[in-house]
């Protein structure tokens, strides 16, 4: 009887192969922490006129859920900073 256990063992090759495309995703990722996006400043005339619209908008809209969202990001972008 044949020993089948060399069919579950998986090539030197695909090993190398598996380990150098996680190491890129390491380095890519690690390059991607150190960046910023840059936060953009608004005039307090375009805040309270923001502010109008909003509250102009239908009770439940899934942009004020949104626009939540947007502030969170805002906030994290400036503590990357």
């Amino acid at each position: 009887m044949k020993s089948n256990g060399r069919c579950w063992t998986l090539p030197a090759a695909a090993l190398l192969i598996a380990m150098l495309w996680l190491s890129a995703c390491a380095v890519a990722s690690s390059d991607r922490l150190t960046t910023c996006p840059p936060v953009v400043d608004y005039s307090a005339a375009d805040l309270a006129w923001a502010a109008g619209e909003v509250e102009a908008l239908p009770e439940g809209a899934v942009l004020v859920r949104m626009l939540g969202d947007y502030a969170v990001l805002r906030e994290q972008a400036r503590a990357c900073r």
